[in-house]
């Protein structure tokens, strides 16, 4: 029998050792509080009002879609924002989660795998996009700080 190098069976137990474990303990508080906080930023994104939105992000505040990281520093660029997406995406009346799963989640943040589709007023569907949010509690106040999402 061919000796095992001490270093390979120890990799090999941390490896059982993790796989056997039970799964870090969720909090269901945090979860909470994000799903408020993302039917607060829905609310506010089909009104297309920016100051309820400034109240439901972090700032600086992370988009990553369309092969690129923005950046807002504040809210001043939100009323800008929403007049390109509503003349890129004509027909748009307001927009629903299809879901959201809570993906990891800690006292003071929580990754959510969302999926939200854009419909007209009619309710026929524009598109759907899957996403992920972070959503994060700073200063006492939850808050989405970033969105990665494959809308343009």
């Amino acid at each position: 029998m061919r000796a095992r190098p001490v270093g390979s069976l120890a990799a090999l137990f941390v490896l059982v050792l993790a796989a056997v474990s039970p799964a870090k303990a969720r909090d269901a508080e945090a979860e909470a509080a994000a799903m408020k906080v993302l039917d607060a930023f829905m609310t506010a994104f089909n009104a297309q009002d920016v100051a309820a939105l400034e109240a439901v992000l972090h700032f600086p505040h992370y988009r990553i879609a369309s092969g690129s990281v923005s950046v807002l520093q504040d809210s001043s660029a939100l009323p800008i924002l929403f007049e390109r997406f509503v003349a890129a995406m004509p027909g748009w009346d307001h927009s629903a989660w299809e879901h959201r799963k809570v993906v990891h989640s800690g006292p003071d943040k929580v990754h959510v795998d969302t999926r939200f589709t854009r419909y007209q007023a009619d309710g026929s569907v524009l598109a759907g996009y899957d996403s992920l949010y972070v959503v994060t509690k700073q200063n006492g106040r939850w808050g989405v700080l970033a969105r990665s999402s494959f809308a343009p």
